[in-house]
């Protein structure tokens, strides 16, 4: 790295702990039912509208069965809505390049991927989505899946800050909130300033261009700065052109690279300080943002090293020792640009690239998959990375508990076995998905039919794929052909289980704590902040990630770093 690199990444680490409080402060306005914001002037009449549309009484809070449940009424709703425009596409309006509509299994698959916050793309955007598809059906979903994952994430909260109660908030009121008084605003602000750096906003026809070897280049056009804006900050990462935010028109400058990657980690990082604010114990925010970055940064060193280095075989060579490895990469981003984007966008479940993954070396590569396989808990998607890292909190606690020989408490409420088995139980599930579709690929003919490369890198190629799936990022290696009927069938389900099976265990989670009675701590309770406890918590996280996904990262890139030594 050089020093410009390091003056780059202390830049933005300062600028996520600046922002941090700030946004924690205003998320707990918004997600406050009776918080008042400097933007209710403007958006209370709407917000009032839509519970009246809606038969909601904002008054009115949920237990934990009614809160999933209208959770999982409405992203069923939202799958059908958006498969039904992408199956209709081409009658429907905004459509001037008069593309066709899409096949059952990839109109499936795109719309569980949106409804999900996942954004896995098995096409390519410009070239197979009418603007009404892209604004009406997926942008939607954008906002709409950003939003429930933060609503998760404060009734979880909720949860564990109350005591000896049945409710844990509204969900059509965190929802609502969650969407007018967060994302809208934010999104807006964001797609002036890209717009400003040079991302597109239009609804022209795509522009035809002589190259100069005689050939015809069409040059794609669009509404893409509302769309980028609501992708990076929701961590949603769904590109509106196939390169994604390699593509120059979705990401012209250095400067809208860094924003871009800032605005990714933005909310998650907020959501830290929401944590402590809420349960009265900002150290324990400041501890899980720590153990959160922490991970983070040794991701970083780590890709960045093994990129920085290049491809063995090709030093063995005499070739391009000293330029690293800039497969894949736009030269206007380069290797450490292309490297931190790599680990942002993975360790936040957000899958929006500026390189392509499938071209790292075989560790820079591990990199990215390992953070998804983590759990998405490094800051994590919107909402999801904090209910996800929080699980782990509880398994961190339960562990702490038992080398002290005392029944574990979390902030004065006891950890037992209910609670202990739902938070095994999201593990599970995430790794049952991973492992499961994986070896079934691995195994099958459709699933080799798919690769464009054998050995390990094709194993890596289908792993981090269903990685991607289950762990909702959207990210891919880019060298699988994933647009068929059994790849489309099996990601979308992969999908569903990661996003719709953690969360009904982990609302009943935030069930159960919010039933329980909270106590005083004890001489004998485990603080959960300070260094102690953010090291416990790195090595939870750590250790159950290498116990699931080391076998079968041995198989992928681990050998694959090996072969590539031996030329």
């Amino acid at each position: 790295m050089h020093s410009t690199d390091w003056l780059q990444f202390a830049l933005f680490l300062g600028l996520l702990t600046l922002i941090t409080k700030p946004l924690g402060l205003y998320l707990m306005q918004v997600l406050d039912a009776n918080g008042r914001t400097w933007l209710d002037p403007i958006l209370k009449p709407f917000e009032k509208l839509t519970y009246k549309l809606l038969g909601v009484d904002p008054q009115r809070e949920q237990g934990w069965k009614p809160y999933t449940f209208a959770m999982l009424a409405f992203s069923l709703v939202g799958v059908v809505f958006t498969y039904t425009i992408l199956r209709l596409q081409d009658v429907l309006p905004w459509n001037p390049q008069g593309l066709p509509a899409l096949s059952h299994h990839l109109a499936f698959n795109t719309a569980v991927s949106f409804t999900t916050n996942t954004n896995w793309q098995s096409y390519g955007g410009e070239s197979t989505l009418s603007y009404f598809s892209q604004m009406v059906g997926l942008t939607f979903h954008n906002f709409v899946s950003a939003a429930t994952g933060i609503a998760i994430a404060a009734a979880l909260v909720r949860g564990i800050a109350r005591s000896s109660v049945k409710t844990l908030g509204n969900f059509w009121v965190d929802l609502t909130r969650t969407t007018y008084y967060l994302l809208l605003p934010l999104c807006a602000v964001f797609a002036i300033f890209l717009v400003s750096q040079g991302v597109i906003q239009n609804f022209d026809a795509y522009t035809k261009a002589a190259t100069l070897e005689g050939t015809e280049q069409v040059i794609a056009q669009g509404p893409m700065a509302s769309q980028v804006a609501i992708k990076m900050l929701g961590t949603n990462g769904g590109g509106f052109a196939n390169a994604n935010a390699a593509h120059p028109f979705e990401n012209p400058t250095p400067l809208s690279n860094f924003i871009q990657m800032l605005s990714i980690f933005a909310i998650g990082s907020g959501l830290t300080y929401y944590l402590g604010r809420m349960v009265k114990n900002q150290a324990h925010g400041w501890a899980v943002w720590a153990a959160m970055m922490m991970l983070f940064v040794g991701g970083v060193l780590v890709c960045a090293h093994f990129e920085a280095a290049g491809n063995p075989t090709h030093q063995q060579l005499g070739i391009a020792a000293a330029d690293g490895n800039m497969e894949g990469k736009e030269v206007r981003f380069g290797i450490f640009n292309s490297s931190l984007f790599a680990t942002i966008t993975t360790a936040a479940s957000c899958g929006a690239v500026n390189s392509m993954h499938d071209s790292f070396t075989a560790i820079g590569g591990l990199v990215p998959l390992f953070m998804i396989e983590l759990g998405e808990v490094v800051i994590g998607g919107v909402g999801a990375g904090l209910y996800g890292m929080l699980v782990f909190v509880i398994l961190a606690v339960f562990i702490a508990g038992l080398m002290v020989g005392r029944t574990p408490e979390y902030l004065g409420k006891k950890i037992q076995a209910k609670e202990v088995k739902l938070a095994m139980l999201t593990l599970l599930v995430l790794t049952a998905s991973i492992l499961g579709f994986t070896a079934w690929a691995s195994v099958s003919d459709w699933g080799l039919a798919g690769l464009n490369n054998s050995g390990p890198h094709g194993f890596s190629e289908m792993l981090y794929a269903y990685s991607s799936a289950t762990g909702n990022n959207g990210s891919a290696f880019a060298g699988l052909t994933a647009n068929t009927p059994m790849y489309n069938t099996t990601l979308a389900f992969a999908m569903l289980i990661g996003r719709f099976l953690m969360i009904v265990p982990i609302m009943a989670l935030a069930g159960s704590l919010a039933g329980k009675q909270a106590s005083p701590p004890s001489a004998g309770t485990f603080p959960v902040n300070g260094a102690t406890f953010t090291f416990l918590l790195i090595g939870t996280v750590l250790l159950i990630g290498a116990l699931n996904f080391l076998p079968a990262l041995a198989l992928g890139p681990i050998v694959e770093h090996f072969l590539t030594g031996q030329g």
